[in-house]
């Protein structure tokens, strides 16, 4: 962290140059990454004392911790103009006027042995002169710039003093001018309460416990004309008060929420009373990804970049088991065998949890990471038990399992009368891969088509390898190779091709959940181009029987017969779809195709999901996604199927499949 005097710092100010340092002497910290009329102030939340008042000093460390405010930098710490008490309140108290900011005595208690000199208080007092010099000329330049500014003067209070029936959030407005200022109180009071907390009821008053009499709006209303100063007081929810201990979780849920709350409250404030009159909130978090964010993305990745599920997951002796079990009519046991690991999955882990995730300032793109980190570290667990009895549980604990919901649209869609889509299965692997290289040229996707024989499906994108595998042994219908077009290019290379153009790899990695996502958003894609069959929906829901059969026998003959027998399977798709959900020792993804598309419709219906296609997303990023987009720190995707806008409805029987899926009315018609 560089330091500079306060000379630099105005000149800064002055010339609207962003930057981030602390003061020379290391009593505040300041950081300017644009110019947005929002200042966030946290002046309680340091806890430094100069070692020569502390011999003087009848309070120990707990005692002046009590009456600070501890983490209050963080709640702000993602908003792009803060500015940060390091200094203990006991040294020198901004929240108090010059003259009487250093304390004699504070709650009832006496805080020096003996007077301070002189010479001591002055020290004090020029760090507070110091501070409010910086204030004035960076509300000054903000006022310049905008006309007006909104100051969020952000501190917190022990509740256990205060009682129960305390607020979580108070607004003190005595020193407020409400007949100008009102609308925003009342935006601020409303936006608070709405904020959601584990285990916590939410609450935000005016003038409950505090009354908002600082020094530091009294200052600004003497100097400044145009800038509104909101004192608000977090009640210690987020910590014990007695003992000081944090409450991690419910610091990073107050740090994500008071980022949108001073956020929205900011894009009204500049439509109403600055010179900007068209303005979003992502103007006031920030254009700009932390280097923190960028450090910890190439670390990560380079950690991540060949954990491939599929690589590993795909047994090596599919077709001479195959073979073998056919030959003996369902009575032999396959015995299958795999790739070995190469990865030390503690290590791995290790390495995981040492990244330095604490460092991301924003508490929504830190939230995201340690997801997959977590994820990552679920990931590998389940590789290193490829093949082990203990698989099941991992891919459980990894992938979940069918709902009763997905049972029912999988008996729902087994029970539909079949119709006419008789076809010949006229695509062998060659001719297939020609059609993929043909529509990677006219969709400009730069991929590679290359013949494999150690896949199970007919193809799959290889994400490392920028190519999409074609099984040696397919053979397809036109409209199975039209969805599979749909499928593997539409969507799996899409998002493959979108993440490599995003500055951030972890859309390259995976965010939680991407299986679950990238097959609704596939099958989705081969409904919407008009590529989807009963046949495929059959296929999809023959899948999710077979994984609850696996979970209940864990039989592989049984799971088998099952498929022939109840549902009419031809030995080549019951094999298929049996080996897909044992392959490893049991392997729930599978159920995944269905709901997934179920939760694609769904949401579709609801709002624009094209920034799913950023990358391997999931479900419940898109919003993180839609403000990350927003605010230019990642770019729009190049690649989204042309038919998630425009879909091509031919068949009134799959329309209504469909429907039912999405409305989750399968109960009610079944």
């Amino acid at each position: 962290m560089q330091k500079l005097s306060e000379a630099e710092i105005i000149a800064k100010l002055q010339a609207r140059q962003t930057f981030e340092c602390q003061i020379k002497d290391g009593s505040f910290y300041i950081k300017v990454d644009a110019y947005v009329p929002t200042i966030c102030t946290a002046i309680h939340a340091g806890s430094q004392f100069r070692e020569a008042l502390k011999r003087k000093c009848l309070l120990n460390q707990d005692e002046r911790y009590y009456e600070e405010d501890p983490h209050t930098d963080q709640f702000i710490q993602a908003l792009p103009i803060t500015l940060i008490g390091n200094d203990s309140r006991y040294e020198y108290d901004l929240n108090r006027p010059l003259a009487s900011c250093v304390y004699n005595t504070a709650w009832g208690k006496k805080v020096w042995t003996k007077n301070l000199t002189t010479s001591e208080r002055k020290v004090s007092t020029a760090k507070h002169q110091q501070f409010y010099r910086v204030l004035d000329e960076l509300i000054k330049q903000i006022e310049l710039q905008f006309g007006a500014a909104i100051l969020f003067d952000i501190h917190s209070y022990n509740g256990i003093r205060k009682g129960e029936s305390s607020p979580v959030f108070n607004i003190g407005t005595e020193q407020i001018n409400l007949e100008r200022w009102r609308p925003m109180v009342d935006k601020s009071l409303l936006l608070l309460s709405q904020i959601s907390l584990p285990n916590l009821q939410t609450t935000a008053e005016e003038n409950a416990v505090f009354w908002g009499r600082g020094y530091m709006i009294s200052h600004v209303n003497s100097r400044f004309q145009n800038t509104l100063v909101l004192p608000l007081e977090v009640k210690k929810i987020y910590m014990n008060e007695l003992n000081g201990e944090a409450f991690p979780i419910v610091i990073q849920e107050l740090s994500s929420q008071l980022k949108d709350v001073i956020s929205d409250i900011s894009a009204q404030f500049m439509r109403r009373y600055t010179f900007k009159k068209r303005v979003q909130k992502s103007v006031i978090q920030g254009e700009t990804l932390e280097p923190a964010v960028l450090k910890l993305d190439k670390e990560l990745y380079a950690l991540a970049k060949g954990l491939d599920t599929l690589h590993y997951i795909n047994p090596i002796n599919a077709e001479s088991e195959k073979r073998k079990f056919l030959k003996s009519k369902a009575s032999y046991r396959p015995n299958f065998h795999y790739r070995q690991l190469e990865l030390d999955p503690y290590a791995f882990r290790e390495k995981l949890y040492r990244l330095s995730i604490n460092e991301i300032r924003d508490p929504k793109i830190q939230q995201l990471y340690r997801d997959v980190i977590n994820m990552l570290s679920d990931k590998a667990s389940l590789l290193a038990h490829i093949g082990k009895p203990n698989f099941l549980y991992e891919s459980l604990k990894y992938y979940g399992e069918p709902h009763e919901l997905d049972e029912k649209n999988a008996a729902f869609i087994l029970h539909a009368a079949p119709f006419q889509e008789d076809e010949l299965k006229s695509f062998d692997s060659i001719k297939l891969a020609s059609a993929f290289h043909k529509q990677a040229l006219d969709w400009g996707m730069n991929c590679k088509i290359e013949p494999s024989n150690k896949i199970v499906a007919a193809a799959m994108v290889s994400n490392a390898r920028k190519a999409v595998l074609i099984s040696k042994s397919a053979k397809l219908t036109q409209t199975e190779a039209n969805a599979l077009l749909h499928h593997e290019l539409g969507v799996h290379m899409a998002t493959t091709l979108n993440a490599l153009n995003c500055p951030l790899k972890v859309f390259s990695i995976g965010l939680p959940k991407n299986t679950f996502t990238q097959e609704g958003l596939a099958i989705l894609n081969e409904y919407q181009s008009g590529n989807m069959t009963l046949a495929r929906l059959r296929t999809l829901a023959l899948r999710v029987i077979a994984v609850k059969d696996m979970l209940k026998n864990n039989d592989f003959r049984h799971t088998f017969n099952l498929l022939k027998e109840e549902y009419q399977a031809s030995d080549q798709q019951a094999y298929t779809t049996t080996l897909r959900v044992y392959r490893g020792g049991g392997f729930t993804k599978d159920y995944l195709y269905l709901s997934g598309v179920s939760r694609a419709l769904t949401l579709q219906s609801q709002q624009d999901i094209s920034n799913l296609y950023i990358g391997k997303t999931g479900f419940d990023y898109l919003e993180v996604l839609n403000e990350m987009v927003s605010r230019n720190l990642i770019i729009a995707p190049k690649f989204v199927p042309d038919h998630l806008t425009n879909p091509i409805n031919t068949n009134p029987v799959l329309d209504y499949i469909m429907d039912c899926i999405a409305s989750h009315q399968i109960g009610k018609v079944a």
